[in-house]
């Protein structure tokens, strides 16, 4: 197992891609720290968590706030004596986080820059010292594909710093021997209401694909490119930032259809596979 004898926090871990991730890297031997704000939906995880036999602690903490999260690390240490592994997962996009549409500038950037680059700037600073401490530690940080997109708003721009600062601390931990990497996700499915949303449309069909494979990726499969960063399979692999997207972002979508029949691919059979 990758993480056997090791202790994750992993922030935003009742729900979706955070739980998708705790649940992960339990199997993979680790003991899990879950923190969030929804308590409620936090207990029906760590029962979860339990009934497989593993070991999870739910700490509830709005990661947005550094006196909060420095409280956190320190109960984290006091429950599991150390931290192996961060992974910051937390925030809320443009649709989630409650900004109304006249609210001034300065609330707007306040509200999806704390929710998304604050809490991932004080939770890292505040495990470092305690991550530094133990051998092949490492931060898994979680960005979006909205880093691409100009119309995510200031959600994109506030998930563009969450590379850059991954980066930036890439280069500082690296003296501890600490990696530090994120990922990119890009349509991922977390519940069945996301989905229909994302479709738009009433028959279950794709109005345009959310990948190249015609589907929602899954949380497990960002469960387990984190798990592959944080391992020692990634151990000179730092201040990278993977996108799994399933080839959403490199795709020209509207040519899709013009170039079908026409010669521009590479390989100029490529639609058919007969031998």
């Amino acid at each position: 197992m990758k993480f056997e004898n090791k202790v994750t926090l992993v922030t935003g871990g009742n729900f979706g891609i955070g739980y998708g991730i705790a649940k992960k890297f339990a199997e993979e031997g680790s003991e899990i720290a879950i923190v969030a704000r929804n308590e409620e939906r936090a207990k029906n995880v760590i029962k979860d968590l339990e009934n497989q036999g593993f070991v999870a602690k739910f700490f509830k903490t709005d990661v947005s706030k550094e006196e909060e999260v420095k409280k956190m690390i320190k109960e984290v240490l006091n429950v599991f004596g150390k931290l192996n592994i961060v992974v910051n997962n937390a925030g809320c996009g443009s649709q989630h986080c409650g900004v109304k549409p006249n609210d001034p500038p300065s609330l707007r950037w306040e509200v999806l820059r704390s929710a998304n680059l604050d809490s991932n700037f004080f939770v890292s600073a505040h495990s470092l010292p305690y991550l530094a401490k133990n051998k092949d530690s490492a931060i898994v940080n979680i960005s979006s594909t909205a880093t691409f997109h100009g119309n995510w708003g200031l959600y994109g721009a506030a998930k563009t710093g969450v590379e850059g600062m991954t980066r930036s601390f890439a280069v500082e931990a690296s003296t501890y021997g600490i990696r530090v990497n994120c990922i990119s996700p890009g349509w991922i499915e977390t519940s069945p209401e996301q989905t229909a949303a994302a479709q738009g449309s009433d028959n279950g069909e794709w109005e345009m694909p959310p990948s190249l494979f015609e589907r929602m990726g899954t949380t497990e499969e960002i469960a387990n490119t984190a798990a592959f960063l944080a391992s020692n399979e990634a151990s000179f692999i730092t201040g990278q930032t993977i996108v799994v997207d399933g080839g959403f972002t490199m795709i020209d979508y509207p040519s899709r259809n013009s170039l079908k029949s026409v010669g521009h691919r590479i390989f100029s059979h490529s639609n058919r596979y007969d031998t």
